[in-house]
C-alpha cells in the first residue's frame, strides 16, 4: 500500500484502487493508465511538479487530463507567480518520494501548493496515480482538492 494510498483511507473517503500491468518500455504513464483502465482519457489526470519563479526548489503540484498539456503561463498566474518551468525530474522525485510516471498528488513527503484542473468538476470520479507505476486511485475531484488542500483553476489545454 502506498502513502497516497494511505492518505485516502485514512481520511475516510471514498476511492478505489485500479492495479494494471506497467510495461518497463512504456513512457507515456498517462496513456498507459487510459489504455489499461478502459475510461474516458480526460477522466485520468496526470500529476506534474513545476518550479516558480525560476527557483528549482520552490515547487507545486499541477494536475491535468492525460489528453492534455499544462498551461504553465495559466499555472503561474493561478500560482500567484511571475513565471512557472517544469520542475527537475530529479528533484521532483527527491520532494515528492515518488519516481517519475508514478507521482501521486496524495502523500508527498512534502505538502506542496496544489492545483487541480477545472475539467475535473465535470466528472462524478477522476483517476490519479496512487504513487506507483501501474497504480491509480479514483476519487472524487472535491476530496482530491481536500486531501491536498488544493483548488481548481483553468491549467489544462489541448496539447
Amino acid at each position: 500500500m502506498t502513502p497516497a494510498v494511505l492518505v485516502a483511507k485514512k481520511a475516510g473517503v471514498a476511492h478505489k484502487v485500479h492495479e494494471y500491468e506497467h510495461s518497463s518500455s512504456c513512457t507515456s504513464f498517462g496513456e498507459e493508465a487510459v489504455a489499461a483502465l478502459g475510461v474516458e482519457a480526460g477522466r485520468v489526470f496526470k500529476t506534474l511538479l513545476v518550479s516558480l519563479n525560476g527557483d528549482p526548489k520552490k515547487l507545486a503540484v499541477a494536475i491535468v487530463p492525460v489528453p492534455g498539456k499544462l498551461d504553465l503561463k495559466a499555472c503561474a498566474r493561478a500560482l500567484k507567480a511571475k513565471k512557472a518551468d517544469m520542475a527537475d525530474p530529479v528533484i521532483a522525485e527527491r520532494t515528492t518520494g515518488y519516481v517519475v510516471g508514478g507521482i501521486s498528488p496524495l502523500g508527498q513527503k512534502k505538502r506542496l501548493p496544489t492545483l487541480l484542473d477545472e475539467s475535473a468538476l465535470g466528472f462524478e470520479t477522476i483517476h490519479v496515480s496512487a504513487g506507483k507505476r501501474g497504480l491509480e486511485i479514483e476519487l472524487s475531484a472535491a476530496d482530491l482538492c481536500s486531501l491536498t488542500q488544493g483548488v481548481t483553476a483553468p491549467i489544462a489545454k489541448e496539447a
